[in-house]
């Protein structure tokens, strides 16, 4: 052993003395941490917002954020208006018709929620039959004195529009005056003091008010998805955490099969989450949906740590061991597996640190600290707690329930956990090539898994699971509908409402051309823009602006007609004047919106068809940005969610690749220095891979997709994976620097540190596995992959270990006996 080695051997013998000798003054200090890191619970945020969280350092981002900075202010127009999403069998009857003026007259009739104006089939067909009514009121009233046949003729009249036709369902029969469903936008005026929560307030009242009409109406925008979003956290923490915490503690306690033990490993537990809680509220990173995956994670480590060291505990106390001595044995010989799986699973989760995305960042960061006060606590605190609790048993007489290991080699369970090295030992190289085939095969086929980042993953979906029903209160999910209307507008709608790209167009737009410029590219856009008549972009810009100004002021229309050369309604002179007098003009605030005041940018809002995927519409973004002859940008909510899909991608390969590059670097000088035997370290990687690559192609063959969250597996699968692997040949290890026979000393591991393996492996994949009740996609298929991820390592870490094993004791073996003969040759 190493210098190095001999001063962590140190090390470990110094901390193990400290635990035996003064267990009381431990609990007490443990205590009191575990109180300062309570404090900081309560400084724990959530946060709800998935696109800023993680678009933030993205250039697609950076370029949105100039856009509204240049045009927008304080709001978006996302951010000012809300939509009435109506729903039925005919929407544009009168009945129909009335129930949204009637609810849009109510909304007006409230100044708190600040409603300008509102523009939908209703109150497009009410002043289409009487052109002065401005107001909802009069709008009903029109509605209300029309014949039937005065209906039907307005409703085919604006049926006409652009405008109307956008708003109505694909079904839109001009004919029959007919439309399975519409939205209505209501425009708010909105002072510069609002904020997100405020907006949030005024969209959440409205689809109150919606709800007490008779027809199925429901108001929608962001503050409704951000609502839900925030919703459905605690709501899948209060429904899923009782079943996860009864399973947990249903096999924990078959595992411990002793009241006391099973105290002590969750009062550990617990301790375990609230450092890493309290962590999380003094360094300020809020809690978002992604980080539900932290407390899943120290729950399979911290559980495999109690395991472990109660079991390795009663091993010693079986060979006849009193109880400080036994625990000293225990603690120092587990003290380096700990140690072990704690490095490589920081390598693992802190790959993450190094990623593109902040929440990812953020999530390497915070599982770090949390893996790392998981050993603290249980090598620390947990040994110190069971002496005292059992000095407490001899004080008070109190018997042991059941203090036998889990497995031995006389058990049924230890027998059969053996047969791996059985049969490693009559065809090792065979299983090793088949193993290694085996993985590489799944690892290519996992390589073609999708990538997505969508806001819908996150949400309940349209249909909810049977089992719900039957959940009782107050653990009951609320009721989500964000989902059901997102899929309303996708499905039903020829254009979507909900997104758009922009064109962040650089000028200057006083040239002669500079306007035409501006329009000649939505002539011939990509397919995902073609939305318009006759397959042009359907698009507002200041050319719109300066159009739509034109039809209502005949001055203003003058002077763009002497200022049109080839009479298309855009001024291709003289451009100054009309600026000056437009933006002076009551359509200065729109013109703003469009065009900077020193005309120096301009922006291009494109209405995207609605079945486009993101990675069409950020394609054909770029496709059209290319064609301006200024230099143009797209940007926009489907332009960041496809940047946020591909760095999620980046990130999660990256993540891997480094966590296993750093594991195995870590493994085989760590064993080269503790042991001597650095080619174990490389073993060790051998089953990690297998169980990466399996976890990999089942994802792909479920069609699970790398997302906010599952994306984050690849690298968290190695920092769990090494848990399995890193315990068994640990024990391994010293099983055969005991007695140097592989078999021998693979029979004693598997059928004693198996059994360990085995309870920590089901409480853990079981107990998480849960998770997959969850009310949202993101979670239940984290909760199947965790579980997965975990029973995966441990087959992989019993099937594979021995046959390799085996192959290294005979190159071991060989090597000695050469050297034999070398020195029997030179010694004659």
């Amino acid at each position: 052993m190493t210098r190095v080695g001999h001063w962590i051997d140190e090390a470990i013998t110094q901390s193990t003395a400290l635990i035996v000798s003064r267990p009381r003054v431990i609990v007490i200090c443990f205590l009191l941490l575990t109180a300062l890191f309570a404090a900081g619970i309560p400084l724990v945020e959530t946060e709800t917002d998935l696109r800023e969280r993680y678009s933030d350092g993205l250039a697609v981002k950076e370029a949105q954020d100039a856009v509204e900075a240049d045009f927008e202010g304080p709001f978006t127009a996302e951010g000012e208006t809300t939509r009435l999403v109506h729903d039925g069998t005919d929407v544009l009857t009168r009945e129909e018709l009335l129930h949204v003026l009637r609810l849009l007259e109510r909304i007006d009739d409230r100044p708190t929620l600040r409603m300008q104006s509102a523009n939908g089939p209703a109150t497009m067909v009410a002043q289409a039959l009487e052109p002065g009514a401005d107001t909802p009121a009069e709008q009903r009233r029109a509605v209300e004195r029309a014949t039937d046949t005065e209906l039907r003729q307005a409703v085919r009249e604006v049926g006409s529009r652009r405008a109307f036709s956008r708003l109505v369902s694909e079904d839109f029969n001009r004919d029959q005056a007919s439309a399975s469903a519409s939205i209505t936008v209501i425009s708010h005026d909105v002072p510069s003091e609002f904020d997100d929560e405020d907006m949030e307030g005024i969209l959440t009242t409205i689809d109150t008010m919606a709800a007490d009409e008779p027809a199925d109406i429901r108001a929608f925008g962001s503050g409704i998805v951000d609502s839900e979003l925030e919703d459905v956290i605690s709501d899948s923490f209060v429904m899923v955490m009782p079943v996860v915490v009864a399973l947990l503690l249903g096999f924990l306690a078959v595992a411990y099969r002793d009241p006391f033990d099973l105290l002590l490993g969750l009062i550990a537990l617990l301790m375990t989450m609230v450092w890493t809680f309290g962590f999380l509220g003094y360094v300020g990173i809020p809690f978002g949906q992604e980080m539900i995956i932290v407390p899943v994670l120290l729950l399979a480590v911290g559980v495999d740590f109690g395991i472990h060291i109660i079991n390795r505990y009663r091993e010693e106390k079986l060979r006849g061991d009193d109880t400080v001595p036994a625990m000293r044995t225990a603690t120092s010989q587990l003290s380096a597996a700990f140690f072990i799986v704690t490095a490589t699973a920081v390598f693992g989760f802190g790959a993450n640190v190094f990623a593109d995305l902040e929440p990812m960042r953020e999530m390497g960061l915070v599982a770090s600290a949390g893996i790392v006060f998981t050993f603290v606590i249980f090598s620390g605190c947990l040994p110190a707690m069971k002496l005292q609790a059992d000095r407490f048993r001899d004080r008070h007489d109190v018997r042991e329930f059941n203090s036998t290991p889990i497995a031995s080699e006389e058990s049924s369970l230890g027998r059969l956990l053996a047969v791996s090295a059985t049969v490693g030992k009559r065809a090792p190289v065979i299983m090793v090539v088949l193993l290694l085939l085996f993985g590489a095969g799944m690892g290519a086929y996992g390589t073609g898994v999708e990538t997505t980042f969508e806001e819908e993953d996150f949400l309940p979906p349209e249909e909810e699971a049977w089992y719900v029903d039957y959940v009782p209160e107050p653990f009951a999910p609320g009721e989500y509908t964000a989902t059901e209307t997102l899929n309303l507008l996708e499905g039903r709608f020829a254009a979507d409402q909900d997104q758009s790209i922009t064109m962040y167009v650089e000028g200057p737009f006083e040239e002669d051309h500079a306007l035409e410029a501006l329009a000649a590219p939505d002539d011939d856009p990509p397919e995902t823009l073609a939305v318009g008549p006759n397959g042009r972009a359907e698009s507002r810009s200041i050319v719109s602006v300066i159009r739509s100004h034109a039809d209502a002021d005949p001055e203003f229309a003058a002077l763009v007609a002497r200022n049109d050369r080839d009479g298309n309604g855009i001024p291709d002179s003289n451009l100054d004047r009309i600026y000056d007098e437009l933006f002076a003009s009551p359509a200065g605030p729109s013109a703003e919106r469009y065009l900077t005041p020193d005309r120096r940018a301009a922006q291009v809002e494109y209405t995207i068809e609605s079945d486009a995927t993101i990675d069409e519409i950020a394609a054909d973004g770029a496709d059209h940005a290319d064609s301006f002859r200024y230099t143009a940008t797209a940007t926009g909510t489907p332009l960041i969610y496809n940047a946020i899909t591909n760095s999620l991608f980046d990130s999660s390969i990256q993540g891997m690749v480094l966590a296993l590059v750093l594991s195995t670097v870590f493994l085989v000088i760590v064993y080269g220095v503790l042991e001597g035997k650095p080619w174990i370290g490389l073993i060790n990687v051998f089953p990690i891979l297998i169980a990466v690559s399996c976890l990999l192609g089942t994802m792909r063959l479920l069609d699970m997709p790398l997302n906010a969250v599952t994306g984050l597996l690849l690298s968290f699968a190695i920092g769990l994976g090494v848990d399995y692997a890193v315990h068994f040949m640990h024990r391994f290890v010293d099983e055969y620097t005991a007695h140097p026979e592989a078999v021998s000393a693979l029979t004693t591991t598997l059928s004693s540190t198996g059994g360990a393996l085995t309870g920590s492996m089901l409480t853990t994949s079981i107990g998480t596995g849960a998770l997959m009740l969850a009310i949202t996609p993101v979670l239940g298929d984290f909760g199947l992959l965790i579980a997965l991820s975990v029973f995966y390592s441990f087959a992989a870490s019993i099937v594979a270990l021995p046959p390799a094993l085996v192959l290294w004791d005979r190159g071991v073996t060989s090597d000695a006996t050469g050297t034999a003969r070398l020195k029997a040759l030179l010694g004659a």
